[in-house]
């Protein structure tokens, strides 16, 4: 077995250092506490009970951010997903606290606005220490301090998108030393401008020599099987190995991994809206779309009066799309053409000066105040204020045998508003291209999606997203 040897200042301290972060966090919950009660209750000491509280809280803290796995190596990891385990450890944890306090029928010997003040500025104090830790080290790796020195197994395909990502990175503290590969022609330097360090069969004996700190192998999906020779040859090895499977070819929708039955199970193409994203879009769409109702009521009477003068007909046209995970739903809009029957299966989008558009509709549609009886869509759970827009049926066959990919738009409820219409993509479709360019901001909102997202898109469609030159 080979020695490890040191990649940097603060390698060599890491233990201390973790410990160190454990001792944070436990002074900030006790800390935090006490200011707390100075604070609102203007008194620096503290009675026996506050002691107690705050004495419970460091320790369950002690016992379930260890759980939450708060402790591992964050390098290169998301800070987002850092901060959200944070948020969800301490809401654990006081909840804990309020619980046991409820039980104990201790709850009435201590102040709630010094409980919810320490809650929340407990819950600040973490969040922002892990942001100042983070920085820290990232300004250290960029300057060349604890870093950690790698090789790739792999010189093709995802090992060029792994070294390019890694240079394009220094914060991480990854430093590529070169590559190992067996193709033929890969000699000297590989295509990315690190050196071909030799064969795979020599990986083991170099690993041995020098000073490795990680082996990452990316090798392509058909060369998959030759993984376990590669780590039969490092079992002797302490090295810490990292596989990246090369999926950079494929298109995939919010890959990760995740545990199934105590399988490790990686999701190529998946839905963001599963567990707690289900349950804040859900929220997000009927409050907003009830609040908007309420508001713009007296504009949907207006409005329907004008269709009913506009032309002979019902005031609302309902057509059939393909709504989350390709079930039909009726969508509602307001009717802004004539009368008219088209062949089976057969939809004829509007053009530019289309004899069908009634004068008033054509005003509806040019400001898009047709969609809004979606609202109604939406409160009865077919469709989300944001998302990407249902197209008709016929049109969905059309386009998902001429454009990969098209149907992932239904790995989410369709919208009212999107990504797409807010970046100019709204209206008639009359090329592949700008179908194609309608997909690809579909696609990037549901692989990107949050609740911030949602409300940026909201703010956008407000100022920009009603009104656009394709929209007749």
């Amino acid at each position: 077995m080979s020695p490890r040897r040191s990649g940097g200042v603060l390698k060599e301290h890491a233990g201390f250092l973790n410990v160190t972060l454990h001792v944070i966090d436990w002074f900030i919950v006790a800390f935090c506490g006490w200011l707390s009660h100075w604070l609102y209750l203007g008194v620096p000491s503290l009675d026996d009970h506050y002691e107690a509280a705050l004495l419970i809280g460091a320790l369950l803290a002690a016992l379930v951010f260890q759980r939450f796995n708060l402790y591992r190596p964050w390098r290169g990891a998301s800070l987002w997903e850092e901060l959200r385990l944070i948020t969800a450890a301490w809401v654990f944890v006081f909840t804990a606290l309020v619980a046991i306090a409820f039980f104990t029928k201790m709850g009435e010997s201590y102040s709630r606005g010094w409980a919810l003040i320490w809650a929340t500025s407990t819950w600040f104090v973490l969040l922002a220490s892990r942001f100042i830790l983070r920085n820290i080290l990232n300004s250290l790796r960029a300057r060349g301090y604890n870093y950690r020195r790698i090789v790739i197994v792999g010189a093709t395909g995802a090992g060029r998108q792994v070294a390019e990502r890694i240079k394009a990175a220094p914060w991480l503290g990854l430093k590529i030393i070169g590559f190992f590969c067996d193709r033929e022609g890969l000699k000297g330097t590989s295509p990315c401008g690190y050196p071909m360090l030799g064969r795979v069969s020599e990986l083991a004996e170099f690993v041995r020599k020098e000073d490795v700190d990680q082996i990452w192998i990316a090798m392509p999906l058909q060369e998959a099987d030759r993984l376990q020779d590669v780590l039969h040859s490092l079992r002797n090895e302490t090295v810490d190995i990292r596989f990246v499977p090369d999926l950079f070819g494929l298109r995939l929708l919010n890959h990760s991994v995740t545990d199934v039955a105590g399988l490790p199970v990686m999701n190529l193409s998946v839905s963001p809206m599963e567990g707690v994203n289900r349950f804040v879009k859900a929220i997000e769409d009927r409050v907003l779309s009830l609040l908007i109702l309420i508001l713009i009521s007296p504009l949907l009477v207006a409005i329907a009066i004008g269709v009913k003068l506009s032309s002979p007909g019902p005031v609302l046209f309902k057509q059939k799309r393909h709504g989350w995970d390709g079930r039909e739903i009726r969508v509602y809009k307001f009717r802004s053409m004539v009368l008219h029957q088209e062949a089976d299966g057969q939809v004829t989008q509007a053009s530019k000066a289309d004899p069908r558009v009634t004068r008033f509709g054509a005003f509806l549609r040019r400001t898009s105040l047709d969609e809004l009886p979606q609202f109604f869509n939406v409160l009865q759970g077919r469709m989300s204020i944001v998302g990407p827009r249902p197209h008709a049926l016929a049109h969905n066959e059309y386009y998902k045998e001429h454009i990969d990919y098209y149907m992932l738009r239904h790995k989410v409820k369709p919208g009212i508003t999107g990504w797409a219409q807010v970046n100019g993509y709204r209206g008639e479709t009359d090329t592949l291209e700008k179908m194609q360019k309608r997909v690809e901001y579909d696609l990037y909102y549901i692989e990107n999606w949050s609740l911030w997202f949602d409300l940026k898109i909201i703010f956008l469609t407000v100022f920009k997203g009603f009104v656009g030159r394709n929209a007749y």
